[in-house]
């Protein structure tokens, strides 16, 4: 599965067309909170991730999250990830449980990703 790295806003039915050259329903996201960036794709979220720290993004700014492109706009993320354990960073957990993290990682995908 490749990887896409997201800089400028994509269409629904672009991340839909991830969806179906992967998981189906599914695609496996990371984004760069620093830079504002998002990479789609790839069969785990490690795989995203080093893409991005290829790039030169940072360890600390990366969360891994999923999206269903066809599940009601309320319903369509999932911020859940082996990457996402940090108990440095405060995440024990492979959900992000920071509420305000939550929101910082929804304007950039709602930013990037056409609804």
């Amino acid at each position: 599965m490749d990887i896409k790295i997201i800089k400028e806003k994509i269409s629904k039915k672009e991340l839909e067309t991830l969806a179906e050259g992967g998981y189906g329903d599914m695609v496996k996201g990371v984004v760069d909170i620093r830079q504002g960036i998002l990479a789609l794709g790839g069969e785990l979220h490690a795989d995203a991730e080093a893409v991005l720290l290829e790039g030169g993004s940072k360890q600390a700014d990366l969360w891994g999250f999923n999206i269903y492109p066809d599940k009601a706009k309320d319903q369509r993320m999932d911020y859940s990830s082996f990457i996402n354990i940090r108990p440095s960073q405060g995440n024990r957990s492979m959900e992000i449980k920071d509420q305000e993290l939550r929101k910082q990682i929804k304007k950039i995908i709602e930013g990037l990703i056409e609804s």
